[in-house]
């Protein structure tokens, strides 16, 4: 018997080359894109396109499962009826119109992140109104949903045209001769439903040539799957009585009083000096690479302003992001933890009542307010940390969680706003709501600890006219350099309030501004600006010490001369000899620990890859094994999610 395709399934065939035609373009376009930054030797291109072949067909195959299903359990007496038209017309162009979206989509994304779909898009299908605004503000939105509806138009007449539905419906094939090519596509579905990971696809140490060889719906699903990660399941682990030890060794200075280094880190941190309580104002700073500052080498005079203040305060040279989105960085700046597999801990459940920065400035009499542009609740900012005894101040629409911890919420009015894009209200409207309510809080004699999220850094990276003498939405060097204007308008008002010679002001970056790199981990794409203005003493130095996100705060509660009960993985900077300099950086599958040029990356496969990194290129050496530091490794990210997972990072914790 000779084995063919059903002429019922002629439309179903005709779909599927579509779908693959569709995929094969983009991967080509992909390569073409960066082609100077992939592996293209014969063979690497072979193991793309290959690769891709395989995870398209195992992506088609769920669409062609329900138009298998449906060919098969229609009696044979119904095909060709007006209700069977209806129902393949509907199908086909719904899945055309899936196909194309997904074509232009990936498209987009790649331009933001140079990655197939991830947790990142995931997570945008929750926050439909700032991600739609943002397109529509970045791209011709109206043209590409117009090009999208011509192209599934066009497509739909040219399979009528080809006699590709009137095959379909003249087809009498009985349900034994259905059955068989059914069968073959449900067997491929359950085979990648199963058995298929995505990470699977991860045969190149070069990451482009990775992320080209998945299929991006198939990438989409498997990052819906994965948005939270086991640590234990999935990563290399210690005896977790190991790992405790290991890290509170690594944590702990002379002066610190571990409480019970058996089961937590909780400590009691001592530090010299009278205690001093100036008010302290944290400036978050959107997407901020240090390769923007002239201060790190920048030719273009984007940053003057926070050039001139890495002269007049500490500078924190070489300092590295934990990862590359907004609220990873808000994680290892209000807890001071290293990164933790899949969504950050913002994001997650049990992420309330917990030991933050925060609680160290109550215990010392601060009031705490978050204060960000745009609305809360994107990225569940507002309830993160709002359940962590913050006020809000926001432009939100969102609603404060009811529970122990009781605070306020301010909207940024009408009347305030100057400019507003998809993300919020510029920089320039949010540091003038801070100087109202800072004039407030200085009024009731309570020193006040203010955290501001930027948020004009952004695409579509437009702010308002006339301000900077680069034209609004021409690129992210003009948002830069917005960036920096607010920040000189913001400190120049500041010095004329009666509260400016006793605040303290930290900057920092929440992530760089592209995380992409050919590399598992990009090690430059972690480098961050951090700087400290304002002290008491007038302090001002570089500091060349390699450090981390989640120090920061450490450092400055350590100049501040303070004592606290702490289960903060973060060290004063200051203090740090060379064998505690380190930097964790990651994102939500991979882990990374750099000490000096060396760094392990630990992998949800329970992998660990050792490296060397040269920070002239870039680039990365792979190393033999080097046990001790994989240990080392193990224990801090192990034992940051055993702290999570087990209520250990709660406020009770460390009482």
């Amino acid at each position: 018997m000779k084995l063919s395709v059903p002429k019922r399934f002629t439309l179903l065939k005709g779909f599927v080359l579509l779908f693959l035609a569709i995929s094969l373009l983009l991967r080509v376009i992909f390569l073409i894109w960066n082609f100077s930054e992939t592996d293209h030797a014969l063979v690497a291109l072979a193991t793309i396109f290959l690769t891709g072949l395989f995870y398209d067909i195992g992506t088609v195959s769920f669409f062609a499962l329900v138009g298998a299903l449906y060919f098969l359990a229609m009696p044979k007496k119904f095909i060709g009826s007006l209700a069977d038209r209806m129902l393949c017309y509907t199908g086909f162009t719904l899945g055309v119109l899936i196909i194309f979206f997904s074509f232009f989509a990936e498209i987009t994304f790649w331009d933001e992140f140079q990655r197939r779909f991830n947790f990142i898009a995931v997570d945008y299908l929750i926050y439909t109104y700032e991600v739609v605004k943002n397109i529509n503000e970045s791209y011709p939105l109206p043209i590409l949903i117009g090009g999208m509806g011509i192209l599934v138009v066009v497509t739909v007449l040219l399979f009528k045209k080809f006699g590709l539905f009137k095959s379909t419906f003249e087809s009498k094939a009985v349900f034994k001769i259905r059955l068989v090519p059914s069968v073959i596509v449900l067997g491929v579905a359950v085979i990648f439903a199963l058995f298929i990971k995505n990470e699977s696809a991860e045969l190149s140490e070069n990451r482009y040539n990775n992320e080209i060889s998945k299929a991006g719906i198939y990438s989409f699903f498997a990052a819906f799957r994965n948005n939270e990660l086991s640590y234990p399941e999935f990563y290399k682990t210690e005896p977790i009585e190991e790992a405790f030890l290991k890290v509170n060794d690594n944590i702990k200075t002379l002066q610190d009083s571990m409480y019970a280094p058996a089961s937590s880190i909780n400590r009691y941190v001592t530090n010299d000096g009278e205690e001093k309580k100036p008010n302290v104002i944290f400036i978050c700073i959107e997407s901020l690479s240090a390769k923007y500052l002239g201060a790190f080498g920048n030719p273009e005079p984007l940053t003057p302003t926070l050039d001139s203040l890495t002269q007049v305060g500490l500078s924190f040279d070489n300092l590295f992001a934990t990862g590359t989105r907004t609220v990873r960085g808000m994680e290892a700046i209000t807890l001071s933890i290293p990164p933790t597999p899949g969504r950050s801990i913002v994001k997650r459940e049990k992420n309330n009542n917990l030991f933050t920065i925060g609680e160290v400035f109550e215990t010392k009499g601060y009031t705490r307010t978050f204060f960000y542009g745009g609305d809360g609740y994107f990225d569940n900012m507002d309830k993160y940390f709002s359940s962590n005894g913050f006020d809000i101040v926001d432009r939100g629409r969102g609603f404060l969680p009811t529970g122990d911890i009781v605070t306020t919420r301010k909207n940024i009015e009408d009347d305030e706003v100057t400019f507003e894009n998809a993300w919020g209200v510029c920089d320039g409207d949010i540091y003038r709501k801070v100087l109202k309510e800072a004039d407030l809080a200085f009024e009731t004699g309570k020193p006040f600890f203010d955290f501001i999220m930027t948020t004009s850094n952004h695409k579509p990276y437009t702010y308002p006219d006339h301000k900077i003498d680069i034209p609004s939405g021409t690129g992210r060097n003009g948002a830069v350099r917005y960036t920096d204007y607010a920040i000189q308008e913001f400190l120049k008002s500041a010095k004329q309030k009666p509260w400016f010679k006793n605040t303290v002001f930290v900057i920092m970056a929440d992530h760089c501004a592209s995380s992409a790199g050919r590399w598992e981990l990009d090690v430059a794409n972690y480098h961050i600006p951090t700087i400290i203005v304002n002290l008491e003493n007038g302090a001002q130095e570089h500091i060349k010490k390699l450090c981390s996100q989640i120090d920061v705060f450490p450092t400055l509660f350590a100049q501040l001369g303070w004592r606290y009960e702490s289960n903060l993985f973060g060290k004063d900077v200051m203090k740090m000899g060379k064998t505690d300099e380190r930097a964790f950086i990651g994102n939500y599958r991979k882990l990374g620990l750099l000490k000096g040029s060396e760094l392990m990356v630990l992998g949800d496969q329970k992998q660990a890859n050792f490296y060397q990194w040269n920070s002239v290129d870039n680039s990365l050496q792979s190393m033999p094994m080097n046990d001790g530091f994989l240990k080392e490794t193990i224990s801090y990210f192990q034992v940051a999610d055993y702290l999570y997972s087990n209520n250990g990072l709660t406020l009770k914790a460390s009482k």
